[in-house]
């Protein structure tokens, strides 16, 4: 990570009576966590893995089968022909892998309705299960996964200087994505779930970093959609959020989302973080996430922690101590009663501090334009189920420069540095790989930057404008897909 530009780091004036509340709010919730013993742990864990479970603040069970019916007015699922059309089909040794081919600009001018029905269309199921869980690759299945990261905030909608619907824009791209293969999972990483700092902004254009949360303040403005009603019956934002993950998960993804770890790029309703004092804060905020539906947590500068190497540190303020984090890790998963979730750590290598500190893979780790490097770190990775450190065919400080060329080489020696899929490392991906960005923007432009790419005012000419058009654009979308297809049934 790569901080260019963070406002409002200076202090803010508290709310008032907010200290007192929040210490009796959360010294209680750790005091009730502390007096379970690590058996019981355990089997809480071990009862909510089986019994998954969601209350949304509206209540609703199933969140995807409800957005469905406010956008439609009905329960019933028909074929999307577009989709069905434009599918890339892999026969496989478990069944067939589908995805769509149409580009994702144009998929993000098709409706919600449209977007649900062709996730179903692919899946060859006409209609939203009541119950999703997330694809099951067994507890461990961070250490292998292929990542792919999501700006929502770049794909949502834009009305001026207004943003809104990034998650249902990111809804629409998932047909678009290759799933999961035979024994390797995919997982989504969303750059945005919170608010940037302070909740500058937020639900508009400008420059406020990606880099930076404000806690408890509710999901960003940039990523829900104020509209969603039907008969008085409204679609909560904790319910947009888990109907998101299980269509997700229903397409066959697992998913996960970006939080940072420095003090100074953290706020809690505007007002400045402290290790201190508000770690609960920060694992409640965390296990909230999970609760909706994610699997995944990206730590960014999550190498850092204890103040290691922080000569190459590009955050801004303290990070948490070695016993602090061990913690925050062991909370989030007792917290939240399960023992399958992915934490992934930025620029983790293969020090033993990382896998004693709870993480599950590590990030740009091994020389990615070199298959036998990435070979010579599998042999070396290999013994390890529950840690690994892999490659980045690009990151988030990615300035665009990358040729398509290169970044399809390095996609093609990441995939397929393996000989037992169930040993591969992990590898990081951004969107930029797969789906080729408009030239005149980057990958890190977007992690800090907000703006509206309409030609004429018009919402459609800013979705065409978020990608870039020419045919080595298409053609570098297309050969990734090949590279997917070639280890579907790996």
């Amino acid at each position: 990570m790569n901080v260019t530009k963070i406002k409002g780091t200076t202090p803010l004036i508290w709310r008032k009576n907010y200290t007192k509340k929040q210490k009796s709010k959360h010294s209680n919730s750790k005091n009730k966590n502390e007096n379970l013993n690590q058996k019981e742990l355990e089997s809480l864990a071990l009862y909510n893995k089986i019994n998954i479970s969601f209350k949304g603040y509206l209540g609703d069970k199933q969140p995807a089968k409800k957005l469905f019916w406010i956008v439609t007015g009905r329960n019933k699922i028909y074929r999307d022909e577009d989709i069905y059309n434009s599918a890339w089909r892999v026969d496989t040794s478990i069944g067939q892998k589908t995805w769509s081919t149409i580009p994702p600009y144009q998929l993000l001018k098709r409706t919600p309705e449209q977007a649900i029905q062709g996730i179903c269309t692919l899946n060859n199921t006409y209609e939203i299960p009541s119950y999703i869980l997330s694809p099951n690759y067994g507890d461990n299945w961070g250490r292998i996964a292929n990542y792919i990261e999501l700006n929502p905030r770049l794909l949502a909608k834009i009305e001026g200087n207004k943003k809104s619907e990034g998650l249902l824009n990111t809804i629409k791209i998932l047909p678009a994505i290759p799933p999961s293969t035979k024994n390797i999972p995919t997982c989504i990483i969303l750059s945005q779930l919170y608010p940037t700092y302070g909740s500058y902004n937020d639900g508009y254009t400008g420059s406020e970093s990606l880099y930076c949360v404000d806690l408890q303040a509710g999901i960003s403005k940039n990523l829900t959609s104020p509209l969603l009603e039907r008969n008085g019956e409204k679609m909560g934002d904790d319910e947009l959020v888990k109907a998101f993950n299980d269509l997700a998960h229903f397409r066959g993804l697992k998913t996960g989302f970006r939080m940072p770890i420095s003090e100074g790029q953290i706020s809690i309703q505007s007002r400045p973080f402290s290790w201190q004092y508000d770690e609960n804060i920060y694992i409640d905020a965390c296990v909230d996430a999970i609760n909706m539906g994610f699997d995944c947590i990206f730590f960014d500068s999550g190498k850092h922690v204890d103040n290691f190497e922080m000569e190459h540190y590009c955050g801004v303020g303290t990070v948490p101590d070695y016993k602090k984090m061990q913690y925050i890790t062991q909370q989030i998963r007792a917290r939240s009663g399960r023992n399958d979730i992915s934490f992934v750590a930025e620029k983790a290598d293969l020090n033993p501090r990382y896998e004693n500190l709870g993480y599950t893979a590590g990030t740009d780790w091994g020389l990615a334009d070199y298959f036998d490097n990435l070979m010579h770190e599998y042999d070396k990775q290999e013994w390890n189920p529950n840690y690994a450190a892999g490659p980045c065919v690009s990151d988030d400080n990615d300035n665009g420069s990358m040729s398509y060329e290169r970044r399809l080489q390095r996609l093609k020696n990441t995939l397929h540095a393996f000989r037992d899929s169930g040993k591969k490392l992990p590898v990081h991906i951004q969107m930029h790989d797969i789906f080729p960005l408009n030239e005149k923007t980057n990958t890190h432009f977007e992690m800090i930057n907000s703006d509206n790419k309409s030609a004429y005012g018009d919402l459609e000419s800013h979705y065409n404008n978020i990608f870039a058009h020419s045919e080595a654009a298409k053609n570098q979308t297309l050969n990734t897909y090949r590279e997917f297809e070639s280890i579907m049934d790996c």
